[in-house]
């Protein structure tokens, strides 16, 4: 629940904490000092690769610029995707990620989009739509290629409806608690 309050205290931080402006593992060295970083999105990112999807250079689409929807988009232009759209109900939010992507990560393309998933390899719901039965799905899943991949990040079931919808199109998927056991090594 400190996340993000942790961050002022550090002495060093990490790009993405930087990026996420959040902080959930703090080293402290011999010298007393503290360094921080963010290993949500690199869970997220571990559990793509060992997937199969290659971030490198693919189109990618967040919806949701909340705390862990942060730290997958920092953590997906630290591996170098092609372009990285963002799109939240909180346009401010939404506008200050790309800009902090834009400083740490200039060869990434960033731009502010709609929820509409055609034409991206890469498709994340980072928005805790997804843990309620009675919730909007966060985009149109018939706008989504089989192709695509779909990452979740709601824990609160395996299979959320969302991931029914794109494991129907034919989607390769991946569901919430992977990015969680990818952030424990």
């Amino acid at each position: 629940p400190h996340k993000v309050a942790a961050v002022d205290l550090l002495d060093e931080v990490s790009t993405a904490v930087k990026i996420a402006g959040s902080c959930n593992a703090v080293l402290r060295r011999a010298d007393g000092t503290l360094a921080g970083d963010m290993f949500d999105g690199t869970g997220f990112a571990r559990s793509l690769a060992r997937k199969g999807f290659r971030v490198r250079g693919a189109r990618c689409l967040v919806v949701g610029a909340g705390g862990v929807g942060c730290a997958i988009v920092a953590s997906l232009a630290a591996e170098a995707a092609g372009s990285i759209a963002l799109c939240d109900t909180d346009a401010s939010a939404a506008e200050g990620l790309a800009s902090r992507v834009r400083i740490h990560h200039p060869g990434v393309a960033v731009e502010i989009a709609s929820s509409d998933p055609a034409g991206y390899d890469l498709v994340v719901n980072a928005t805790p739509l997804g843990m309620k039965a009675v919730d909007p799905l966060p985009f149109d899943p018939a706008r989504l290629s089989p192709s695509t991949f779909v990452g979740e990040v709601v824990m609160k079931q395996e299979i959320t409806p969302l991931l029914d919808a794109a494991r129907r199109r034919g989607c390769r998927y991946q569901v919430g608690t992977d990015m969680l056991f990818e952030m424990i090594p």
